[in-house]
């Protein structure tokens, strides 16, 4: 029984224990629930509390922009309410000058119709005069038909040909009347000048011919000069290129060439051959040589004295050497070498009055006929030759230019290149510079004589000054004093565009009117 007893309370306190187990387990489970439940509800208040915190920060944030946004907005649309503003005053001001336009035009519209009627009016009226007065002048030209007797087509070519005249004679006045007062000025200065320069300067005159004559001591001495069967002759014209004329001249020989150089050469080889005595081709080879090279130096010699004679220097030898050769040269039978420096002198002359490069005038004046050294054996005019060789040899550009001008061949764009041309004329035409041939002499003079008779009015002409001058006779009731001027100019043109001739010709027109009465 109290085993059962003491089971059965064994059984009850068990029961007990777990039930005041299970109790304080559920407490304890409850404990832990509250706990988590209050940590929970913590974390969640604080949570709400940062999103809170985040959610007001944004919405700072989003004024913060939305206001500086709005800010820009409104200086953007205070801008272009300015721009605005400002277009539209200038609208305004255009609108007010195209009103102001639009009204000038209207104005000026209404004056141009009142014109238009005015015009019309007056159209009208001309129109009627117009009218009236080619009735009139009808009836004028049907009178002055009768009276006259002559047709309008008549009287018209009648009228044609008195306005021409009286044009022509008014031109004729004017172009007398300006080359007077012209040549009173230029005139004078330029003879001022020239005579200046032929006064300053007198060169020495040599005319050579193309023929040399070389004196015998007899004439003995020409059998030997021409040697068994010809050889010495034949010797002596190959070595030097000259033919030897020996004729029934008496106690002379004749060498002939149109190469001046080597009939030069062949003169003084023959003089020195007959002085020697010795006549033979070896012979004649060995002095010709000799001559040859002492004729070279001489000729070198010749350029440096023109050079120290005319106060220049600086030359190119090989231009000294050519400007010796000039010696032997002629032109119309005057020196070239005796010409230039006459022509250097005249260049510094006149260049002194001009107040120009005096030595630069004399240098070009010097050198302008080098070409005629080399002419033979290039070809072209001698002007271009010897402003080729002035290039070459170092020259001035203004030096080369006044050669190869001074014949025309360029235009001459410089005082020197005037100068250098005036001073080859003045020197050429010098009476008795240049000589020519008889022939050809009388058929210029027939030439200049034709030329003048041809024109009419041309009652006679005469040839003057050894054909420089030119003067016609002119009928007095053809040729008006005016006229005069006229065919003096178309004589000298003609003259200028048919003939060659050197330095210049003078044409003069004259005109006399003679009345003759008889005392009875």
């Amino acid at each position: 029984m109290a085993y059962y007893f003491l089971a059965g309370l064994t059984i009850i306190i068990s029961a007990i224990f777990f039930i005041a187990g299970f109790f304080i387990k559920y407490i304890i489970d409850k404990n832990s629930l509250n706990s988590a439940l209050s940590k929970a509800g913590s974390i969640k208040a604080e949570a709400e509390k940062k999103a809170e915190e985040i959610k007001k920060e944004a919405i700072l944030a989003y004024k913060s922009e939305a206001i500086k946004f709005k800010e820009t907005a409104d200086e953007e649309i205070r801008i272009q309410k300015h721009e605005l503003n400002q277009l539209e005053k200038r609208l305004s001001v255009k609108e007010d000058n195209l009103e102001k336009r639009i009204s000038l035009i209207e104005k000026k519209e209404s004056d141009f119709m009142r014109r238009d009627k005015t015009l019309l009016q007056s159209e009208k009226a001309v129109s009627e005069k117009e009218k009236l007065a080619e009735e009139k002048l009808k009836e004028r030209i049907n009178e002055l038909e009768k009276v006259s007797g002559m047709t309008s087509t008549e009287a018209k070519n009648t009228l044609i040909s008195l306005i021409t005249e009286e044009a022509k004679h008014e031109s004729a006045m004017a172009i007398k009347k300006i080359e007077d007062e012209t040549r009173e000025i230029a005139d004078k200065k330029a003879k001022d000048i020239i005579a200046t320069a032929i006064q300053r300067y007198a060169g020495d005159y040599v005319a050579e011919k193309t023929i040399s004559s070389v004196q015998l001591p007899s004439d003995e001495m020409k059998g030997r000069i021409i040697g068994r069967e010809g050889r010495n002759i034949r010797a002596l014209e190959s070595a030097t290129g000259v033919d030897l004329i020996v004729d029934e001249t008496p106690e002379a020989v004749i060498l002939s060439s149109f190469n001046p150089i080597k009939r030069e050469i062949a003169r003084l080889s023959l003089e020195r051959l007959i002085a020697d005595g010795r006549i033979h081709p070896a012979r004649i080879e060995e002095i010709v040589g000799k001559v040859e090279e002492e004729l070279n130096q001489t000729m070198k010699e010749a350029g440096e004295q023109a050079t120290f004679d005319v106060g220049i220097h600086g030359v190119h030898p090989e231009l000294l050497k050519l400007l010796g050769r000039l010696k032997y040269r002629t032109s119309y039978s005057q020196n070239v070498y005796s010409h230039s420096i006459e022509v250097a002198f005249l260049c510094g002359i006149m260049a002194s009055e001009l107040n120009i490069n005096v030595k630069q005038a004399k240098r070009a004046g010097l050198l302008h006929d080098i070409g005629k050294a080399v002419d033979h054996e290039v070809e072209g005019s001698h002007a271009v030759i010897g402003a080729d060789l002035a290039k070459k040899f170092g020259e001035s550009p203004k030096v080369v230019h006044a050669i190869a001008a001074h014949h025309f061949d360029e235009e001459p764009n410089s005082i020197l290149a005037v100068l250098v041309s005036a001073a080859d004329a003045l020197s050429a035409a010098r009476p008795g510079a240049r000589k020519e041939m008889f022939e050809t002499y009388v058929k210029r003079l027939e030439d200049l004589e034709s030329i003048a008779n041809s024109f009419s009015g041309v009652a006679k002409s005469y040839v003057i000054q050894a054909g420089r001058e030119i003067r016609a006779i002119v009928q007095s009731q053809k040729i008006s004093d005016e006229d005069s001027v006229i065919l003096s100019k178309d004589i000298a043109k003609k003259i200028e565009t048919t003939m060659q001739y050197p330095g210049q010709i003078k044409v003069t027109v004259i005109r006399e009117t003679r009345a003759t009465e008889f005392a009875k």
